[in-house]
């Protein structure tokens, strides 16, 4: 998994995305005071087990990676969330890191491990706390080869560039990450914004999805991760540019809220390629019907 405060949907302390020691290991670990993937006398495993799709038993952490391919050419985009099984996406804690596991931040990372780019609201981004983005050096070695970056750049959405700058995220993570803004933005906030990263803007006041991936693809980042939040999914889902939704079912209830105009005009239906079970988390791979992949 790449690092960063585990970025995403959950808030996470800074770690750094990768394989662990040990290829056989299986990448489902609860550790106290380590990384994912690290060992010590703390470390607790669990059984990450595919029970549906393309092959069948225990899985470690290569093996979660390989269940989400990329393709070899071409944009892809993928969406990652957890949901509980009332569809809040957040806890009482107002983030996703009291609906998820240890189990379920593993296989996120995993699966973030090899993208270009992660895509994040700028509301998530100030919710879950993200941190630096950063990769483990095996995975470095393995991305550069690959002709990455050395980790995957993060992107942020934002229409008023209200944005933690002093964080991590901005300071630490390894490759510069790009805020892409609303043509909204004042002079003097995209002025203060450009000292922190690469700032683009687009020609509306409401960043399009399509711009922000034709922008991405036009860098050589053409591996993208969306991971919300909710609003910014739905605009990728209505502009018909996710290819991919990658969804963590909680075995939880936190109270689902109801938000006013969130119900689609058309409902898009993706078909179900895997499913993936840990501690009684299931974590599915849903494809776009016809992708093919």
């Amino acid at each position: 998994m790449v690092s960063s405060s585990q970025p995403g949907r959950r808030t996470r302390a800074p770690c750094t995305l990768g394989a662990g020691a040990d290829s056989g290991q299986c990448l489902a670990q609860e550790i106290s005071g380590g990384w994912v993937g690290s060992q010590g006398p703390a470390t607790r495993f669990h059984r990450v087990q595919m029970i549906l799709g393309p092959t069948s038993g225990d899985l470690d952490d290569d093996a979660v990676a390989a269940a989400y391919p990329w393709p070899a050419e071409g944009p892809w985009v993928r969406a990652m969330m957890v949901t509980t099984l009332d569809g809040a996406a957040a806890g009482p804690d107002g983030t996703s890191d009291s609906i998820s596991s240890s189990v379920d931040k593993a296989v996120f990372d995993a699966v973030r491990r090899f993208a270009d780019a992660v895509v994040v609201g700028a509301g998530t981004i100030r919710a879950e706390g993200y941190g630096a983005m950063r990769a483990k050096p095996a995975d470095v070695a393995r991305r550069t080869a690959a002709g990455q970056a050395a980790a995957p750049v993060v992107v942020v959405v934002s229409g008023s560039l209200d944005l933690p700058w002093d964080s991590e995220l901005f300071t630490a993570s390894t490759e510069r990450p790009i805020v892409v803004a609303g043509a909204g933005a004042t002079a003097a906030a995209r002025a203060a914004a450009a000292a922190h990263c690469d700032l683009v803007v687009a020609p509306d006041e409401r960043v399009g999805p399509g711009f922000v991936v034709d922008t991405l693809v036009a860098r050589g980042l053409r591996r993208i991760v969306c991971e919300g939040g909710p609003s910014l999914l739905e605009r990728f889902v209505a502009d018909g540019r996710l290819d991919e939704a990658d969804i963590t079912v909680s075995p939880a209830f936190a109270g689902l809220t109801e938000r006013p105009g969130s119900a689609r005009d058309v409902v898009r239906h993706f078909e179900l390629a895997h499913v993936i079970h840990a501690e009684g988390f299931l974590m599915n791979r849903y494809l776009a019907p016809g992708s093919g992949r």
